[in-house]
């Protein structure tokens, strides 16, 4: 039983590198495709502390509430997804809603501002 929690211990405090290393011999050598490779690159990664965990780099931009100025907003929503005046005011109307989904921080950013700035309550997930 020792054996085993040692090799839990072990687990849990690989380096993202050798996270990496370790599903590259299990695909390779033992054809296992480890889906819970991300997990424990997570657990070791919190587990060591030291290690800066990675940047986020895909943001979603969440309409909160359209605000006061709620036709401005609307037409702001169109604008932005490139969708029809009643697909935008659907949106709108069923606040909170995603308005772009997995995009880069500056974009992510560049669309808060407008949506504040049009009167929105917007966040960034």
């Amino acid at each position: 039983m020792a054996d085993l929690k040692d090799f839990a211990e072990q687990l849990v405090n690989l380096t993202v590198k050798e996270v990496n290393e370790l599903a590259a011999i299990l695909k390779d050598e033992y054809g296992i495709e480890p889906a819970a490779a991300a997990v424990a690159v997570a657990a070791g990664g919190a587990a060591e502390g030291g290690e800066a965990a990675e940047e986020k780099t895909e943001f979603d931009v969440i309409l909160k509430a359209a605000g006061a100025s709620k036709l401005a907003v609307v037409k702001l929503v169109k604008e932005l997804t490139g969708l029809g005046l009643k697909e935008a005011k659907d949106i709108v109307d069923s606040a909170p809603k995603p308005i772009k989904e997995g995009i880069s921080k500056d974009e992510a950013e560049g669309i808060l501002k407008s949506l504040e700035e049009a009167g929105a309550e917007v966040e960034l997930k």
